[in-house]
């Protein structure tokens, strides 16, 4: 297994993306953390708690540990960071996951989800990655997986015929500046054994949050999938030595041909 031994905190993974790692690694050795804010299914349409998740990895033979998580909020980052290390003694990998996207126009977005976008997207990796260093520090090594999108890489410039006009340009904007934050922190950790890497879908994984958000008022949803892709994407990426793979910014499909997974 590649990641024996290993203690893996994945924010927003009671459902989606986030789940799907979590069991993914747990699969490949890791011991979980499961940082979520659902305790409970909030709509029949999002699906999916935190002790589902657990229960996912523990029937995979490893250790889970369910913490309600508001990755925005400073003191719960840090209660969750005490309790694993409580529980588990040491971190090795954080999977900074969690995510919300509004998606509307720069004209229609309210300014409370223009803050949203920042706290959730942007602030709650920083908080993450801040509250897990010292301790990566510490063991002399980590690994730091930040999750971005297709929606971070523009266009270029126009003109623009024939091009959609995007209704997620906070989602865009808040996502392109972590990739700049994750490849920053890789140049300033790399010689401390840190590895700070960029992991995106190369496409829209109808997860239940983004197919409950993308869905018309009254439409069907599309039926979910899982993120087969990003979990073999990110299960090598947190196998990989930390001073040897560091300050990528990388899509699921394209790390899966380049490396034959």
């Amino acid at each position: 297994m590649q990641l024996a031994g290993k203690v893996a905190i994945v924010t927003g993974s009671s459902r989606g993306i986030g789940k799907d790692i979590a069991v993914a690694f747990a699969a490949e050795g890791s011991d979980i953390v499961v940082a979520a804010r659902s305790e409970t299914a909030p709509d029949p349409h999002l699906p999916g708690t935190i002790y589902e998740t657990a229960q996912a990895v523990e029937s995979l033979g490893r250790r889970a540990l369910a913490v309600k998580t508001d990755v925005t909020n400073e003191e719960d980052v840090a209660a969750m960071v005490n309790r694993t290390l409580e529980t588990f003694g040491r971190i090795d990998i954080l999977v900074n996951n969690a995510g919300v996207l509004v998606p509307r126009g720069i004209l229609e977005l309210p300014t409370r989800h223009l803050d949203l976008h920042y706290r959730v997207n942007l602030k709650g990796p920083i908080l993450c990655m801040r509250a897990v260093l010292p301790t990566m520090l510490k063991q002399g090594q980590g690994w730091i997986i930040n999750i971005s999108s297709v929606a971070a890489k523009f266009p270029g410039p126009g003109p623009y015929s024939g091009v959609p006009p995007t209704r997620a340009f906070m989602y865009a904007a808040t996502k392109a500046a972590l990739e700049r934050l994750s490849q920053a922190l890789a140049v300033e950790y790399h010689a401390q054994g840190i590895s700070v890497n960029v992991l995106s879908p190369a496409g829209r994984v109808r997860t239940p949050g983004n197919v409950f958000g993308m869905t018309p008022a009254g439409g069907t949803p599309e039926p979910f999938e899982k993120a087969e892709a990003m979990e073999k994407a990110a299960v090598f990426i947190a196998s990989q030595l930390p001073r040897s793979y560091t300050g990528h910014i990388v899509f699921d499909q394209e790390l899966i041909d380049q490396h034959h997974l």
